[in-house]
């Protein structure tokens, strides 16, 4: 939610006559419970937008005008999002009222004298080097208390292997000292109005208040927190601030705004008072390569110095989490579907080895269109595309359903009458407009259409819509017609197809072309930088990009098959591609059973597909693939509507299975177009049937193509058991100081997948995979477990890992001695919860077996990020890289990373479309002591094994196909819950989410096979 409920109250209070008693601030100790309860507010609301552009906001206090009256009864209100450009100066008349006392005993604690408290350690493995591990993360969240576990600490001075090639990344030198202070005070503003409207008092209140103020410009969070370089006069303030509303109304006969003469004054009592007084002693120390390994990150000071560089854009900028959106960046652009994307920048302090750093980075997003709700779902859903033109139109059933989930949770005002309320959208009423009837307060039954004529004189034009239900409650409606959509709210619905493609586009830029947007932040009038703050706390931010060396590791050397022509090869273009023309894959199937379905698809369609099923049995051939030219029962045609039947679709693929001498092996689908039931297809096919599936448009098979039919060959090759190529010098040869061919080693990949944001009941799905034969360590199994609703943790990682050794036992005949874990998906304020459960996790999947104690090495897998590596033009050796990405193998150690934990960036893959994303690898603990040239190679030549493709990806393999089969799960789920998609199911928040649903019993015949990928 955007507010807390209490923020939403209306509050009745008389200011005080006399001011507060003295006394000593609070102890930091007490404000840090506050803080880190805000801040778990914080990072529920980042979804949430606060911003809108030509409305005021509404007194609280003050009721309507008699010749207004509101629709009753009222929900609880929605405080308003208003920009910046809004402010008024204030009413010379109401002067602010000042109460202080001054703090007799200024000895509050600074956070470079606090007392660390002891805690559980984690046993480091003996020998090693290890670090307390801190929960920092790129949003800064202080929700979690710093614990001492220790982590992997760097192994040495970073990588020597490889080629090296001059960088610069996105990252800018914040230079502070630590010796000055930064007074933390906190702000209780009261009645609670919203962020923006929280900064417009800010501004005011500096203002008028500069002698108590100590003259300084503070820095505000906008909620409850206010940073200072210098003291204030006295450690408790309160003032009074009345501040002008500004209004308008929508003219509902031309569609215009108009502004109103009058305006009216609402008044805040602000409690200021003073909680700490930081320092950056340690923060200094913790970015010291030569500090002491417990010391957890200063997360105090570090938020601080986040809300200082952050003031001056969120002033200007609509804020999103950790970035910021401006229409001065390019402008909005309509996505359709009544969203729009708009271009803006992301920024987040970091510690690295060069010291703490600025990240800045180019983004872009959707928002929604601020218009009204008729145009809205005009252009939202195809079928109501002459809505405004038929004002009698009936929903069906259908657009009624996707109207509402459509404008669910979306927050709207009203232009009917002179107010700046704002309401978010609950549901969709079942009557009709016209047949909808309410209480007023005196109890009197009143017909809505003949309120609004008696009450405005406004006849409604759309009486056979809904309206809009904005009480979870108790009845309170609104007309469609009557709603504008509010401005500045973050498209939180999932983005078609052709908005997604449009997205992407507008954030698709070249490095060149990145590289001088990002520096326009930096040195712009909306960057991090553009106002004085920076200057009033002496932070001197650096206007270029961090300049360092990276490497460029050698590709393996790769073995194919031995019925090829070719059967080694290493590549050697520059992305590192490489083609299996005269080549076999390392090991190819033969699939002798096998049919082809058909769901929908016209005539002339359906007959290409004698010459597609000739022509992929070629292909397949070509590649030491046998693919049977007859399939074992004739091609079955359905029409496309089966895939809506769940159980008519279970009958027909058990009939085609059953059909079929000893069942099939491989079910080949073909689709007329995308269709929901695709999910349902996999789910009865792998669980159900207990046969893999290959699905293919009809759209695809027309014009043929060497390079899709070799893809598609790949892709079942893998799913019936094969694969498709191997290290040619095995990784004990590669890594001989550890690793050893008759000692095997498993590699592991973990995920967890989360519901849509806008759903809060759907569970989690978590995935772990694991490779099954060493030394080649090419096939994978997998298993998959529903959990509880965005529980990140993964809760059954024991039970999962032992089914997976004993997998392993079976195919290799030994346990491996070392376990090398890739964990997905998991944020920088997560490490030391994930290291903490999940590492006692795999230990007790192991424990399974007597005596069996393997070396674990867990490390994290981050894909999202924002630091983005550029060719340094000025270089010689890198102009062939002047306007491209930077070659696969790069990566970097240094400059960037953590200060002493073992971590680095690796780009293993070739950047097609604008700018390359390096994956972050993050070791967090490490039994078997990897070298930083040892883990790197390991890494990048396991990139080279990825079944579905003849490249490198762009992270290590078992994390993608953990990746892969959390999605699966996902699917699963999708359709086997149709009370997912019911009226009341999601709710804006909940108390506690629902017991998550098992995943269906993958079939035996399937589940060691790779039918994921």
């Amino acid at each position: 939610m955007e507010e807390t409920e209490d923020s939403n109250k209306k509050r009745n209070w008389d200011p005080p006559a006399r001011s507060f008693r003295g006394g000593r601030a609070d102890h930091p100790h007490n404000h840090n419970n506050q803080y880190h309860q805000y801040h778990h507010q914080q990072q529920q609301q980042q979804q949430s937008l606060h911003h809108s552009n030509r409305h005021g906001f509404f007194n609280r206090n003050q009721t309507q005008a008699a010749a207004y009256p509101p629709l009753l009864p009222l929900p609880p209100i929605l405080p308003l999002q208003v920009t910046s450009a809004l402010f008024l100066h204030q009413n010379q008349g109401l002067r602010p009222k000042t109460h202080w006392k001054k703090n007799n005993n200024p000895l509050l604690a600074s956070s470079s004298d606090a007392n660390v408290s002891a805690s559980t350690v984690l046993q480091a493995p003996e020998g090693a080097h290890q670090q307390a591990i801190s929960p920092y993360a790129g949003r800064l969240n202080t929700n979690t208390v710093p614990q001492t576990l220790v982590a992997a600490r760097r192994p040495d001075s970073g990588g020597v292997e490889g080629q090296v090639i001059s960088l610069l990344a996105n990252h800018f030198h914040v230079h502070f000292d630590p010796l000055d202070r930064i007074f933390h005070y906190d702000v209780e503003i009261i009645p609670s109005p919203c962020k923006e409207v929280a900064r417009l008092i800010k501004r005011q209140l500096v203002e008028e208040n500069t002698g108590l103020l100590s003259g300084a410009c503070p820095a505000f969070d906008g909620r409850k927190n206010l940073y200072s370089p210098v003291e204030f006069q006295y450690d408790k303030l309160e003032l009074f601030i009345s501040l002008p509303i500004p209004s308008s109304k929508l003219n509902l006969e031309t569609n215009a705004s108009v502004e109103v003469n009058h305006q009216k004054l609402k008044l805040f009592r602000i409690n200021i008072k003073l909680v700490s007084k930081l320092d950056g002693k340690e923060l200094s120390n913790y970015l010291s390569k030569d500090g002491d390994d417990w010391i957890p990150l200063p997360q105090d000071y570090l938020h601080a110095l986040d809300v200082v560089l952050r003031e001056s854009p969120t002033e200007k900028c609509i804020q999103v989490g950790r970035s910021l959106y401006s229409s001065s960046m390019g402008g909005a652009k309509e996505i359709g579907g009544g969203a729009i994307g708009l271009r803006g920048f992301f920024q987040s302090l970091r510690p690295t080895q060069q010291g703490l750093a600025l990240n800045v980075d180019f983004s872009v997003t959707a928002f929604h269109e601020s218009i009204g709700i008729i145009p809205y779902l005009q252009k939202k859903i195809e079928s109501l595309h002459d809505l405004p033109q038929n004002k009698t139109k009936i929903l069906t059933s259908e657009e009624r359903k996707e109207a509402e989930k459509a404008l669910k949770n979306i927050r709207v005002f009203v232009c009917h009458r002179d107010t700046v309320q704002r309401y978010r959208v609950h549901s969709l009423t079942e009557e009709l407009t016209e047949n909808l009837w309410f209480d007023d307060r005196d109890g009197k039954r009143l017909r809505v259409v003949d309120y609004f004529k008696d009450h405005y004189n406004y006849d409604l034009q759309f009486r056979t819509l809904p309206c809009l239900q904005i009480s979870r409650s108790k009845p309170c409606y609104l007309p469609m017609e009557l709603c504008m959509i509010c401005e500045g709210q973050k498209f939180l619905g999932k983005l078609s197809d052709d908005q997604t493609a449009k997205i992407l586009k507008m954030g698709c830029r070249k490095p060149r072309e990145r590289r001088e947007i990002i520096n326009g932040v930096i040195n712009g009038l909306v960057g991090p930088v553009s106002g004085n703050q920076a200057a009033e706390f002496k932070l001197n931010v650096s206007r270029e990009m961090t300049r360092l060396n990276g490497r460029v590791l050698q590709p393996p050397k790769l073995k194919l098959g031995n019925g090829g022509l070719v059967r080694d090869l290493t590549p050697s273009r520059i992305d590192r591609q490489w083609n299996l023309l005269g080549s076999h894959v390392i090991e190819g199937t033969r699939i002798g059973r096998w049919a082809l379905i058909s769901f929908g698809g016209t005539v002339d369609q359906k007959s290409h597909i004698p010459r597609f099923i000739n022509q992929l049995s070629v292909r397949c051939e070509q590649l030491g693939i046998f693919l049977d030219r007859c399939t074992a029962i004739s091609p079955q045609f359905e029409s496309i509507q089966v895939l809506n039947n769940v159980s008519l679709l279970e009958s027909k693929l058990k009939k085609i299975h059953k059909a079929a001498p000893n069942g099939l092996q491989l079910l080949l689908c073909l689709m007329e177009k995308k269709h929901k039931g695709y999910a349902d297809l996999k789910r009865i096919a792998e669980t159900r049937v207990g046969v893999v599936s290959q699905c293919c448009l009809y759209s695809n098979i027309r014009k043929l193509s060497s390079q899709f039919l070799a893809n598609l060959a790949l892709k079942i090759n893998a799913k019936v058991g094969g694969c498709t190529v191997a290290l040619y010098n095995s990784l004990p040869s590669q890594i001989p100081r550890l690793l050893r061919p008759d000692e095997p080693v498993i590699f592991m990949g973990a995920d967890v997948t989360h519901p849509h944001p806008l759903d809060d009941f759907s569970p989690s799905v978590a995935a772990v995979v694991g490779s099954m034969n060493w030394p080649l360590a090419n096939k994978y199994v997998s298993r998959m477990r529903s959990q509880t609703h965005r529980q990140e943790i993964i809760q059954d990682l024991g039970e999962m890992v032992g089914e997976i050794l004993s997998d392993f036992y079976q195919e290799v005949t030994k346990l491996p001695e070392r376990i090398i874990f890739f964990r997905d998906g998991v944020s920088e304020t997560q490490f030391y919860k994930v290291l903490k459960e999940e590492l006692q996790s795999i230990r007790s999947g192991c424990s399974q077996f007597p005596s069996y104690k393997p070396l674990i090495t867990f490390a994290v897998v981050q894909k999202r990020h924002h630091t983005r590596l550029f060719p340094d033009e000025n270089d010689p050796s890198c102009m062939q890289f002047s306007n491209e990405n930077i070659p696969p193998g790069t990566v970097v150690d240094t400059m960037i990373t953590h200060p002493r934990e073992f971590d680095f960036y690796l780009c293993s893959h070739w950047g097609v479309k604008g700018t390359s994303r390096p994956t972050h690898y993050h070791v967090l603990w490490d039994d078997s002591k990897f070298t930083s040239d040892e883990f790197q190679k390991l890494v990048y030549s396991l990139c080279f094994t990825f079944v579905r493709c003849t490249k490198p990806i762009s992270i290590v393999p078992p994390a993608y196909y953990a990746h892969l089969a959390a999605y699966r799960g996902r699917l699963y789920l999708e359709r086997s819950e149709p009370v997912s998609l019911g009226r009341h199911a999601a709710t804006v928040s909940r108390a506690a989410p629902p017991k998550a649903t098992p995943l269906p019993i993958i079939s035996d015949n399937v589940k060691k096979l790779m039918f994921y990928c």
